[in-house]
């Protein structure tokens, strides 16, 4: 092989690393950002949850899988909502799935211990993913925000893309619930793994 042959196959193959390295960060990029199922939200509080509803503040429920590594930056923006508002006007319960056929334990994983270390939030695990189907909720990261009434005011993801923190859409309308700037259903997409 001459060097002009040498040199063309070199070229040829940076021009092929360089497209495969493209069409990569494009397949990633839009993974990253095209949100999950929304799932059916139940609009009113679901009779048989096992969480109880408070009558005087709002009600956040956040379901979640306990290794969706999405899972992480959810938490790191619940925990940003929850230092920002008054433990008054909110309660805060993470949802964890452990699913049918899996040890008691499996759903402690770390986003577990992560939740637990957010002041004011209380942890259940969901055994079966009922109170996932009782909720609607189709994706880990989904949240819901009932009012005192038990009226659904929120629903979806409060990050901005799988495993991205930083400001979002999500935690704005969390806000202006909470701080009552509104009074109409918010929603926004939400970036996560399957309950199912």
């Amino acid at each position: 092989m001459d060097c002009r042959s040498s040199s063309r196959l070199l070229r040829y193959l940076a021009c092929l690393w360089l497209g495969l390295a493209v069409s990569g960060s494009v397949v990633l990029a839009r993974y990253a950002y095209t949100p999950s199922a929304p799932g059916d939200p139940a609009l009113n509080w679901p009779r048989g949850a096992a969480i109880s509803r408070s009558n005087h503040r709002f009600t956040l429920v956040l379901l979640a899988h306990p290794q969706c590594p999405c899972t992480r930056a959810t938490l790191e923006e619940l925990s940003r909502l929850l230092a920002g508002v008054s433990q008054r006007t909110v309660d805060a319960h993470v949802v964890f799935l452990l699913p049918d056929g899996f040890p008691d334990g499996w759903q402690k994983s770390t986003l577990w211990n992560t939740a637990n270390a957010i002041p004011g939030v209380t942890l259940w695990t969901d055994s079966g993913g009922r109170q996932a189907q009782l909720f609607g909720a189709q994706t880990s990261g989904q949240v819901l925000l009932y009012d005192p009434s038990g009226k659904l005011r929120f629903s979806g993801g409060i990050t901005s893309g799988r495993g991205h923190a930083g400001d979002n859409p999500g935690l704005d309308a969390l806000y202006r619930i909470l701080f009552r700037k509104a009074d109409v259903l918010e929603r926004a997409p939400v970036f996560g793994c399957s309950l199912r």
